[in-house]
C-alpha cells in the first residue's frame, strides 16, 4: 500500500516536472523565435534603406534648384538615420562594424548640411559633386553587399540567433555567411570612408569625443584618489577607503573611491591622467532648509574656485527638496562656452557641497581660439520671430545637431507666456537651436 503511494507520488512528481519542462521549453522557443523574427525584419529593412538611400542619392544628381534638391537631400538624411537605426538592432555588437556606421553618418551630415543651407545663393560646387558621385557608387557597393547576404540568407534559412551565439562565443563558424557578409562590407567601406567624404567641407568628419583625450596631466595613484575624495567630503579619520580601477575595456582608466565615517558616505570617479573627479556623491540625510539658494551657489561658486575650475559663471539654478542645484558654464571675454559645463549640488542646511558632476566639462574642454563673429548682433536679431520680445543677449559656444562647436548670438526672450533661447549662428545667420524654458512645474 505505502510502496503504491511512493510510486503514485513520483510518477507525479516525475509528470509534473516534465510539464514544467515542456512549459519552460515552449517559453524559451517563443522568446528566440520572437528575437529571431526582429533581427529578421531590421536586417531586410536595411537592406531595403540602402537601395531606397542609393536611389536617393543618385536623384539628386540629377537636381539643382532648391526646391527640388533640399528636399531630396533631407529624405537622404531620413534614410541614413533609420539604416543606422536598423544597423542598431541587429547582434552586431561583438563585430566590427564602426566604418559602415562612421560611412553613413557622413552620408548624414553631408545631405542635412546642404539640406539646410540656402541653395539658391549657395549651390553645390563642383567638389560636392564629385563628392555626391563617390557617395552614389559607394552605396551601391553596399547595397550589393547586403543583397548577397539577404539572398542567401532566404535561400537557406540562415538564423540571425546563430550569429548571436557565434558572436558571443567566440567560435564564429568560417562558413557563416552572415558575418563574413558584414565583414566584406565593413572591408570595403574601411577603404573609402575618409578619402572620398571628407574632401567636402559640409561634412563633419570629427566624431564626438566619448572619452576624455583632452585631460592633461600625470597619472595618479590610488592613494592619491582617496586624498582628493578626503578633500571633497571633508572625511578625515575614517574606516578603510574603497579603490577599484576602470575595467579592461573602459573607454578611458579611473578610480572609484568610496570611504565613510559611520555618519555619512561619499564616493567619487577620479580620471587616473591628471587626477580630475568626474563625479562626487556625498550620501547624508539633508534636513530643513536653513540658507537661501543665493547663499548656497557662492558656496558652490567658491567650491569650483577652489578646486581650480575657474572662469566659470552660474547659468542655471534649481531647488529639489532641501538641495540647491547649480549649473555653470565656462566664460571668456563674456562668451558663454556651453560645452564646459559643471553641475554643483549644495545641501541647504549647512552649504555643504553634496554633489559634483564634470563629465560634460572633462569631455570638452580645451584651450579654444573663439572665432569673430562675422555678422552684427542686430542683424542676428532680425533672423529671430519678430514675436519674440528680447530681454537678453549675448554670445556662446554651443554644440549643434553635427556635433561642432559653433559661435553664435544667444538671445533669450518670452513669447506670449513661455520663455525662449534662441541661438542664431554669428557666421551665418543661420537658427542652430531653439529651446523652450521649462517653468516651475505644479505639484498635485
Amino acid at each position: 500500500m505505502i510502496r503504491g503511494i511512493i510510486i503514485a507520488v513520483l510518477v507525479i512528481g516525475v509528470a509534473g516536472t516534465a510539464f514544467w519542462g515542456y512549459q519552460e521549453h515552449q517559453e524559451k522557443n517563443a522568446i528566440l523565435i520572437n528575437a529571431e523574427n526582429n533581427y529578421q525584419r531590421a536586417f531586410h529593412e536595411l537592406t531595403y534603406q540602402m537601395d531606397m538611400l542609393h536611389d536617393g542619392i543618385g536623384a539628386t544628381l540629377a537636381m539643382n534648384s532648391r526646391k527640388s534638391l533640399s528636399p531630396a537631400l533631407a529624405d537622404v538624411w531620413r534614410l541614413t538615420s533609420q539604416a543606422h537605426s536598423d544597423v542598431g538592432q541587429l547582434p552586431l555588437s561583438l563585430l566590427p562594424f564602426n566604418k559602415t556606421e562612421e560611412f553613413l553618418s557622413q552620408i548624414g551630415d553631408f545631405s542635412y548640411r546642404t539640406a539646410v543651407r540656402d541653395l539658391d545663393k549657395n549651390p553645390l560646387t563642383d567638389e560636392e559633386y564629385k563628392s555626391l558621385e563617390k557617395l552614389y557608387e559607394q552605396s551601391a557597393e553596399i547595397q550589393d553587399e547586403l543583397r548577397t547576404v539577404q539572398n542567401l540568407v532566404m535561400k537557406n534559412n540562415l538564423r540571425w540567433m546563430d550569429v548571436e551565439m557565434a558572436l558571443a562565443s567566440g567560435k564564429e563558424q568560417a562558413d557563416n555567411t552572415i558575418i563574413d557578409g558584414f565583414k566584406t562590407v565593413e572591408k570595403n567601406v574601411t577603404g573609402y570612408t575618409e578619402a572620398n567624404v571628407g574632401t567636402t567641407t559640409f561634412v563633419n568628419n570629427q566624431k564626438k569625443e566619448n572619452n576624455f583625450k583632452k585631460l592633461k596631466g600625470k597619472n595618479i595613484t590610488k592613494d592619491q584618489a582617496v586624498a582628493l575624495l578626503r578633500k571633497y567630503s571633508g572625511i578625515g579619520e575614517s574606516k578603510d577607503a574603497r579603490v577599484e580601477k576602470s575595467g579592461k575595456g573602459s573607454e578611458f582608466e579611473f578610480y572609484s573611491v568610496s570611504i565613510g565615517n559611520g555618519g555619512t558616505d561619499a564616493s567619487m570617479d577620479v580620471t587616473k591622467k591628471g587626477g580630475y573627479p568626474i563625479w562626487y556623491i556625498n550620501n547624508r540625510n539633508v534636513k530643513d532648509a536653513v540658507i537661501s539658494l543665493n547663499e548656497a551657489s557662492r558656496n558652490a561658486s567658491k567650491f569650483l574656485n577652489d578646486n581650480d575650475f575657474e572662469q566659470l559663471e552660474l547659468f542655471e539654478s534649481a531647488q529639489y527638496n532641501n538641495i540647491g542645484v547649480f549649473t555653470f558654464v565656462k566664460t571668456i571675454d563674456g562668451v558663454r562656452i556651453y560645452p564646459d559645463s559643471i553641475k554643483v549640488k549644495v545641501a541647504l542646511d549647512n552649504g555643504q557641497i553634496v554633489g559634483f558632476a564634470a563629465d560634460e566639462y572633462l569631455r570638452n574642454h580645451h584651450d579654444r581660439e573663439t572665432a569673430e563673429p562675422t555678422i552684427s548682433i542686430e542683424k542676428a536679431k532680425g533672423y529671430t520671430s519678430p514675436n519674440l520680445k528680447v530681454m537678453e543677449e549675448r554670445q556662446a559656444v554651443i554644440v549643434n545637431d553635427l556635433n561642432e562647436e559653433v559661435l553664435c548670438y544667444e538671445f533669450l526672450g518670452m513669447m506670449g507666456k513661455d520663455t525662449f533661447r534662441i541661438f542664431i549662428n554669428a557666421q551665418n545667420g543661420q537658427e542652430e537651436k531653439v529651446e523652450r524654458m521649462k517653468s516651475t512645474e505644479q505639484l498635485y
